[in-house]
């Protein structure tokens, strides 16, 4: 990136915070908002009230109320950055793209103590153990090479949701209960849509396919998608009359159908060659056919793809279901399913430069305002190395997408003059 880009920047993240003015109640409010978001975009190695304010020269105090008290819509916010993302997401899409593919997936913030809103003992994806902590549940995009971030929402532990003085003291209204995760993710994909987010399909990983509930959310909002499913996913291959299995039959475990049925062990498999950014080409062997799934419930009211892939190099075997026509191609179901990489890229982004997970107040408020900002910050990296890539040709050393490490923000905050 040139110098005249960087400087270029600047003005461009001012700007970009223009739309974000009537979600405040006060200007004084949104120049706080500013603040805080540039903080955010900075090269601060933690992202808290306290590192912010005492880098921009603003009392730490007056950002603590900023965040806590002061009066201005964080939903708000959330929708205009949508509402914005939505044209982002209408440039064309590369050749032989795959349109808009929406993600889904949660991630976590180790916490110490018992006062973080929706704070316990929980399976926590970033240390890969039960451990002390918070989870969030978000909505996420690519198109092409653009990804981002379009919503976050706290999911709030059952023993939270049952002890409504600990949420009053927290600050999280009686509204907010308990829901599963793969509720919250229902709730976001409806917001978005509401905002006029087009998603051509949807993807997600096994905790999310292992929701039948989930499953029937997209087929009754007619969302195609591809998502990782357990192993032990209880189905049946379809017959050659093509007829629903009677009441009496039980499923048999996605693991067992591939190979065993018919219609897997007469076919060949596929070879999925998926190009990669910023590492090596992935190779994988595929079969796919048709299946009912069985449940509580019992047999769907119609069959589904399963997909099952093996990667020689890795040893790994992943199962995949998708609602998708039956004249769709393996290959682009494959394809698909193989996106969430862009929503894992995301976390690291929002981690490791963003400060996502350095709130350390009390408030839910608190907590919910500074991941909308998150966010906010999230959308304008993505934005613009999006487009200063575009005007390198794809040979140019500048052209891959940034790693964690050095990515988007390193040099949105150089642009803010905040390095």
């Amino acid at each position: 990136m040139t110098e005249q880009q960087l400087r270029a920047l600047g003005p461009a993240l001012a700007g970009y915070l223009d739309r974000y003015l009537y979600c405040c109640d006060y200007t004084q409010t949104f120049a706080h908002l500013g603040t805080y978001t540039r903080g955010l975009l900075s090269d601060l190695k933690r992202k808290n009230v306290q590192a912010i304010a005492l880098k921009a020269g603003t009392p730490v105090r007056s950002l603590q109320e900023f965040l806590r008290d002061h009066v201005w819509d964080f939903g708000g916010v959330k929708q205009l950055h949508q509402q914005h993302s939505v044209e982002l997401l209408q440039q064309p899409d590369e050749p032989n793209g795959l349109g808009t593919v929406g993600l889904i997936d949660e991630t976590s913030a180790a916490k110490k103590g018992d006062m973080t809103p929706g704070v316990q003992r929980q399976h926590l994806g970033c240390l890969g153990k039960i451990d002390n902590g918070i989870v969030t549940v978000h909505l996420g995009v690519c198109r092409g090479r653009y990804k981002n971030l379009l919503d976050a929402d706290l999911f709030l532990p059952e023993s939270w949701s049952a002890d409504r003085r600990r949420c009053r003291e927290a600050g999280i209204p009686d509204s907010l209960v308990y829901r599963p995760k793969w509720k919250i993710a229902l709730e976001q994909i409806d917001r978005a849509k509401g905002n006029g987010v087009v998603l051509d399909w949807m993807t997600f990983d096994e905790g999310y396919g292992s929701s039948p509930g989930f499953i029937a959310g997209l087929d009754e909002r007619k969302l195609p998608f591809v998502g990782e499913v357990p192993r032990t996913l209880s189905c049946l291959g379809v017959n050659r009359q093509g007829n629903r299995p009677d009441k009496q039959v039980k499923g048999r475990p996605a693991e067992e159908v591939v190979s065993t049925a018919s219609l897997f062990r007469s076919q060949p498999w596929q070879v999925c060659c998926l190009p990669g950014e910023t590492m090596q080409d992935q190779v994988w062997r595929v079969k796919a056919a048709r299946v009912w799934l069985h449940s509580k419930a019992g047999w769907s009211a119609g069959t589904y793809w399963l997909i099952v892939a093996s990667n020689d190099e890795t040893g790994e075997e992943k199962f995949f279901l998708s609602n998708a026509k039956e004249d769709a191609k393996v290959e682009t179901l494959v394809r698909v399913a193989f996106r969430r990489w862009n929503v894992e890229h995301s976390f690291r982004v929002a981690k490791g430069e963003l400060g996502f997970a350095d709130f350390e107040g009390r408030s839910y408020k608190g907590l919910m305002r500074h991941m909308s900002l998150c966010l906010v910050a999230m959308g304008f990296a993505a934005e613009h190395t999006d487009r200063l890539r575009k005007k390198k040709s794809g040979d140019h050393p500048g052209a891959g997408v940034p790693g964690a490490a050095r990515g988007e923000p390193g040099l949105a905050a150089a642009a803010a003059g905040l390095q």
